[in-house]
């Protein structure tokens, strides 16, 4: 009996101490237990008003998840890269992260196709434009948070004075020698001292490349096209908008600030990203708004943005995964974007109720809608594009400055793109 009622407390003993010890199991990982504590470490970076968006989306969603904890690690984005491959060396990966180049840690991200339902169904649900910088050799790597395009800022005053009226309807915007006509009529009969300014960024610059029918890479990724007649005339074009006065030389071929000039209210137009438009909010001495492009060959506009990405070893990827899922929906990455003021890159969410610009808004988003998806392909290149982007800049001043032919240089960009495909293999 005694022997018995020993054994019996043993097993009781034995029994507690498991209990125990589940209970005092891992507080920071793992994706097992539901009712287990799980931090997930989110390193992210701030461009305006978002940060404190995000922390609120953050309080929501750990108050419908109690088990999760998101730990958000804030960094300037000149930061990020060196924090990120930091944290990724040193074996403890954040579980999430806000990207921009994404293509850069294709291999390190976490491939969310196992938890999002089939890669279609997932994939269908944003703009097609943007679908390289996410998906990389059939897997989803990240997820679109926001989207930046670029597109047309005008002065409203000076058209108006001239008596140009801009396309209102995105089934019928100017053709680029319209463009050019118009932007010479507000000149002559705005008072307009030009008529467009450009920033100085391969980036903008592609936005002409596209609309012309050329890319920068083949669409197999595999070469250059950057040196095919349609990019030769969109350089030609680019330079003709300089040399017939419309475009300043002071901006490409000088340090002067597109910005600026447009805010003098002696600019006609300035093609820059939807992130001008919260920049633009103070202008006072004269109206503007936002029309849609011309078109050359196609309509194109540039995509860019920002995307969450998970990361293989963080012990926590069901989720984070789960927390992708449920800040892209509809509804949470609805209010993101309105309240951020930035565009969403859902298609069912091109329209939102923004407290300011909202119908500038909607332009850019259809911009987007309407790009060449050789835009995402080219610059979700990024283990390339930095390899060449600051020569073809240069190589665009060049012929601005007559120092090589537009074929020249192209050729010249050519040769440094199949250079830097080369070294990745």
């Amino acid at each position: 009996m005694k022997k018995s009622m020993k054994t019996i407390v043993l097993l009781l003993l034995s029994a507690v101490v498991a209990v125990v010890a589940a209970g005092c199991g891992s507080s920071s990982g793992g994706s097992g237990n539901a009712d287990q504590q799980v931090t997930l470490d989110f390193l992210w970076f701030t461009d305006g008003i978002e940060g404190e968006v995000i922390k609120g989306l953050i309080k929501e969603y750990e108050g419908q998840n109690p088990n999760v904890r998101i730990n958000l690690i804030e960094v300037a984005f000149k930061d990020l890269n060196t924090k990120l491959k930091t944290m990724i060396s040193g074996g403890q990966p954040p579980a999430l992260a806000r990207m921009t180049d994404t293509g850069a840690y294709a291999k390190q991200a976490l491939d969310l196709t196992p938890y999002v339902g089939t890669a279609d169904e997932f994939t269908s649900q944003f703009i097609d434009s943007i679908k390289p910088y996410y998906v990389s050799d059939g897997k989803i790597i990240a997820a679109p948070m926001d989207v930046t395009a670029n597109g047309l800022i005008y002065n409203k005053t000076l058209f108006d004075k001239a008596g140009v009226k801009v396309p209102t309807d995105p089934n019928n915007v100017w053709t680029w020698d319209q463009f050019k006509a118009a932007l010479q009529q507000v000149m002559e009969k705005g008072g307009a001292k030009y008529g467009l300014v450009w920033d100085v960024s391969p980036h903008r610059w592609s936005t002409m490349l596209y609309q012309f029918g050329g890319s920068m890479i083949s669409e197999d990724g595999t070469r250059s096209a950057i040196n095919s007649p349609e990019a030769v005339q969109a350089l030609d074009y680019f330079t003709g908008l300089h040399k017939d006065g419309i475009m300043p030389e002071s901006v490409w071929l000088g340090s002067e600030n597109p910005n600026n000039l447009f805010r003098s209210g002696t600019v006609a137009a300035h093609m820059a990203g939807n992130w001008m438009l919260s920049s633009y909010k103070d202008i006072a001495n004269f109206e503007w708004g936002v029309t849609y492009m011309p078109k050359a060959k196609i309509r194109s506009s540039v995509p860019g943005g920002k995307y969450l990405m998970a990361f293989k070893g963080s012990k926590a990827e069901k989720e984070a995964a789960d927390f992708i899922v449920w800040a892209t929906s509809k509804e949470i990455n609805s209010r993101y974007n309105q309240e951020s003021l930035f565009i969403s890159p859902r298609k069912d969410s091109g329209k939102l109720e923004y407290a300011f610009g909202k119908e500038m808004f909607e332009v850019f988003a259809d911009e987007l809608a309407n790009t060449t998806p050789l835009a995402a392909n080219d610059w979700s290149r990024q283990t390339i594009v930095p390899k060449f982007s600051t020569d073809l800049k240069n190589n665009i001043v060049n012929v601005l400055s007559g120092k090589m032919s537009s074929a020249e240089a192209l050729e010249e960009t050519a040769k440094l793109i199949d250079e830097a495909i080369a070294d990745e293999k």
